[in-house]
């Protein structure tokens, strides 16, 4: 936290403390994060990176809790997508195989794999559909491989649809991505 502390004092003149008083004497509810962001930007001129750490630090100030990795991933995977669920498993079954180096993060739609940085997301996409999402310095070949368009870090998806999708080329993919993120 002291790093993120003295980065935004750099960038924003502010240090991390004293950006979630101001957010506390603004007025705005702490708790809507959308509302803290978009006052911060348009009243502050905050950087986008820095909205999102002074809008969950200025929450955590005020109580919230963040849901555990393993609350966002039942989340993703409740009502019409529940039977996407064995999907998920599987990769991360295989994707926690790699290593002790991979680390997964919790997120609203989508569930990350890190290791140094992003190399497999995974999404429940439709009702009917997951997305693997990888990031490749130098993709493989592979018919599967579809290139990633909007936000987020993948360069490639591929989509599955049931269990049997996660076969040895999807295992093998998810390993080049996993081994051309190794960390510096």
């Amino acid at each position: 936290m002291r790093a993120v502390s003295e980065s935004l004092a750099a960038r924003t003149g502010r240090s991390l403390d004293e950006w979630v008083t101001l957010v506390q004497a603004s007025g705005i509810d702490p708790l809507d994060q959308n509302a803290v962001r978009r006052w911060l930007r348009s009243q502050h001129g905050v950087p986008q990176n820095s909205e999102w750490a002074i809008g969950d630090a200025a929450a955590r100030a005020a109580g919230w809790v963040p849901p555990t990795v393993a609350e966002y991933i039942d989340s993703q995977y409740t009502g019409a997508k529940a039977a996407l669920r064995p999907i998920y498993d599987a990769l991360a079954i295989a994707i926690e195989d790699f290593g002790d180096d991979v680390t997964i993060e919790g997120r609203g739609t989508y569930t990350p794999f890190v290791r140094g940085r992003q190399f497999a997301a995974v999404a429940a996409a439709t009702r009917d559909r997951v997305d693997l999402g990888l990031r490749f310095t130098d993709p493989p070949a592979s018919p599967r491989l579809q290139s990633a368009t909007g936000p987020g870090q993948a360069t490639h998806k591929i989509a599955l649809r049931s269990v049997a999708d996660v076969d040895d080329e999807v295992l093998h993919l998810l390993r080049v991505a996993y081994e051309q993120s190794q960390p510096p």
